[in-house]
């Protein structure tokens, strides 16, 4: 083995890595599994909400099932952000993290954050109208979702850091070519 490979910085890396691709994976599938046991029991959920004096909203259950849809597609997306990531963090454990698919791994992390940032905005436009027939019931729905920052930073860094490992392979490969 390599020294970078018995780093145990890399180790504990892994380690969460990993955790949370399971996390976000089993969360992933609830949220596919709910979605058809919604859609197939809509009119016992309907016959619930009248059983405890509520009236049924028009348009309530297909913005709950995109709700369903959207969080399950933004969670998919975090968990192939994170094994990109995981990629990344196996090739410095091997001693080669100056690699092409690198560069490609951190641009498609990029891509995969604008597009969280973008998709997250009519899956909170439903939770927001679901929050407010959820208010007309006396309930309380956290709805609260914005323009994030630091999602834009994150875009950012990774982008350059993409650019950065491009041309440090790059550099290596002239090194070698003179040697």
């Amino acid at each position: 083995m390599t020294k970078s490979a018995k780093d145990p910085l890399l180790t504990i890396a892994r380690i969460v890595l990993m955790f949370f691709i399971v996390i976000l994976g089993i969360a992933t599938a609830a949220l596919v599994i709910a979605l058809p046991v919604m859609l197939f029991n809509q009119s016992a959920l309907l016959a619930e909400l009248a059983a405890d004096g509520k009236d049924a909203v028009p348009g309530l259950i297909p913005a709950a099932a995109f709700v369903l849809v959207g969080a399950a597609g933004l969670m998919a997306l975090g968990v192939y952000f994170l094994l990109l990531l995981r990629r990344i963090v196996n090739s410095v454990g091997e001693g080669d993290p100056f690699i092409p698919e690198n560069a490609d791994r951190l641009s498609r992390m990029a891509w995969v954050a604008i597009f969280g940032q973008a998709a997250a905005v009519p899956v909170g436009i439903a939770v927001i109208w679901i929050a407010g027939i959820a208010a007309d019931f006396d309930e309380h729905v956290d709805a609260d979702f914005g323009f994030s920052g630091t999602g834009v930073l994150l875009v950012l860094i990774l982008f350059i850091l993409a650019r950065v490992f491009r041309k440090g392979t790059e550099m290596r490969e002239e090194l070698e070519g003179t040697v």
